[in-house]
């Protein structure tokens, strides 16, 4: 379970780098921006979710202290109350000595002085204990109310505390139920766009599931031909048959990065560097998936990378060959996470 907390956390932090960039230095700032919020909101999930582990341990731990000081009352409480039942024996058995004294009291108050005056001492030494028994009976009676009391307030707090550890499981299980939902979803869109592009798997095409993401990678080779930012014939074919899955897919967000190596650009006309390479070829796959689907425009996110964020060396021709790549990176919606998190 808490592996599937982290993982969702994650998805939302890749949502928020996913605006990273962007294609006119404006829009860039805009998504920067929203980078920024999402970054914040995605540390306050992570907060709530700490403080949410944070409070069922707490609870669960409580519980255990008050089933053990409900148990400890409860014991007390049949103690004390096996003592009251003795000490009302005892009183009533000494109630009864004290009558039988004094009605001997009285047939022998004619009689012997000595046997009369025994048996006023023996009655005094009985109204004595018998006076003692009952302030011990009335403590014991005080004491066992006390007792009472407490116990009736610990279980309320023990059925307070289990009712708010079952509030938190159900938010949790709630959560896990729509990850895996999330993750079957992104599993099925993984399928269905690896078997529309059946065939290109060797043309430099790659489709892998990270983070509850779908990155479908194509190397330059496959879209576009050195220094150009124009989508060549093959790279068309594989892209409209990609739109043609992603149209079906609504709730799918798309974000295009382009990718190059770190070699300078050298090429001329209003292209300045690397960077701007990457997203002017960014720019060119979403006119090819937007104009040749339904897609709509407002899911697509196009960014630039330039030679930022390599996944191999730059030192060799294969590591760079790699470097040059434009990720076609289909996301969730996280919408509901969120709610389910606040």
């Amino acid at each position: 379970m808490k592996r599937s907390i982290i993982y969702t956390f994650s998805l939302i932090f890749i949502l928020s780098a996913t605006f990273s960039s962007c294609v006119s230095s404006k829009k860039y700032k805009e998504l920067l921006a929203k980078r920024d919020s999402a970054e914040i909101e995605n540390s306050k999930l992570k907060d709530e979710n700490m403080l949410l582990k944070t409070t069922n341990t707490e609870l669960t731990s409580k519980i255990g202290r008050l089933e053990k000081l409900v148990d400890m009352l409860t014991k007390d409480t049949l103690d004390l109350g096996r003592q009251l039942r003795n000490t009302s024996a005892n009183y009533k058995s000494i109630s009864k000595s004290y009558n039988e004294l004094l009605q001997k009291h009285n047939d022998l108050l004619a009689g012997n002085e000595r046997e009369t005056k025994k048996i006023l001492e023996e009655l005094r030494s009985a109204q004595t204990d018998l006076m003692r028994r009952e302030d011990s009976l009335a403590a014991l009676e005080r004491e066992y109310q006390v007792k009472r009391t407490e116990l009736e307030k610990l279980a309320t707090e023990l059925n307070a505390a289990r009712d708010a550890l079952a509030e938190k499981e159900l938010a949790y299980n709630a959560l896990r139920r729509e990850v895996a939902k999330k993750d079957s979803i992104m599993n099925a869109l993984r399928d269905n766009v690896a078997k529309a592009l059946t065939g290109f798997e060797n043309n430099g095409l790659t489709i892998t599931n990270r983070n509850g993401q779908v990155y479908v990678s194509m190397d330059e080779k496959l879209l576009f031909a050195s220094g150009s930012f124009t989508v060549n014939p093959k790279g068309q074919e594989a892209l409209i048959k990609l739109a043609k899955v992603l149209e079906t897919n609504s709730d799918i967000r798309i974000l295009v990065e382009g990718h190059t190596d770190s070699v300078p650009y050298r090429g001329s006309g209003n292209l300045n560097d690397n960077w701007d390479l990457s997203v002017k070829r960014a720019t060119s796959i979403v006119r090819v998936l937007t104009a040749n689907s339904k897609i709509d425009a407002q899911r697509i996110t196009a960014a630039g990378r330039g030679e930022f964020l390599p996944v191999d060396s730059n030192k060799n021709a294969d590591g760079r060959a790699k470097n040059r790549r434009t990720e076609i990176i289909l996301q969730p919606d996280l919408e509901k996470l969120y709610e389910l998190v606040k």
